[in-house]
């Protein structure tokens, strides 16, 4: 399959590629700036070193998308299709998913800082070594996440569901940890030593 938009520096501003059908294609090195992709077809494209920044993907399919060295920087994601997606080496700084349908989607070594993930259905994600620095969590299905290692500094963690999670080496502030539900989950000692004294227990 070509490479589509190879060694182009250019960036595309403001482009409308609404109900656009861009079924499988394969771009390399591209740059969007501000474009809308709200209902386009992206399910299979494929996305190598390619930025897209402040851009919009309101209720996109990119089902089986794959992304390498990839940046979507302040991008809105809105009741868009991420069935089976992946993303690797990529940044998402900033950008924020609405009720979007994200199972199974893969990150791998991927920077989440920013993030808003508010209320998201992610149950058993693996996010091992995550970078997730302030990222807004509130209200998020975690359940059985794996989160061994991740960053989690600064990161929302209000009613989020961190059932039967695996939390441990993961860098946190434990007094963020209060407002979200722990049942089973799994920390380490100095986690857990934290986390009772942000209830007020004294320990020892």
């Amino acid at each position: 399959m070509d490479i589509i938009g190879e060694g182009r520096d250019d960036a595309e501003y403001d482009e409308d590629y609404t109900d656009a059908v861009l079924y499988g294609q394969e771009w390399e090195g591209r740059s969007f700036v501000r474009c809308d992709f709200s209902d386009a077809d992206l399910r299979g494209l494929v996305t190598v070193g390619c930025t897209f920044t402040e851009c919009v993907f309101d209720r996109a399919d990119l089902g089986e998308s794959a992304h390498r060295t990839s940046a979507f920087r302040s991008c809105r994601f809105e009741r868009a299709v991420l069935s089976s997606a992946s993303f690797t080496s990529c940044t998402l700084l900033g950008s924020v998913f609405v009720e979007c349908g994200m199972r199974p989607v893969t990150f791998e070594e991927t920077d989440l800082t920013l993030v808003g993930w508010t209320g998201a259905r992610l149950p058993g994600i693996d996010l091992r070594g995550a970078r997730l620095r302030e990222a807004n969590l509130a209200g998020a299905d975690l359940s059985g996440a794996n989160l061994s290692g991740a960053e989690l500094t600064g990161a929302r963690l209000l009613e989020t569901n961190l059932k039967g999670a695996d939390l441990r080496g993961a860098r946190l502030d434990a007094r963020t940890l209060i407002g979200a539900d722990l049942a089973g989950a799994r920390v380490d000692l100095d986690t857990a030593v934290a986390f009772a004294a942000a209830h007020g227990l004294q320990v020892g």
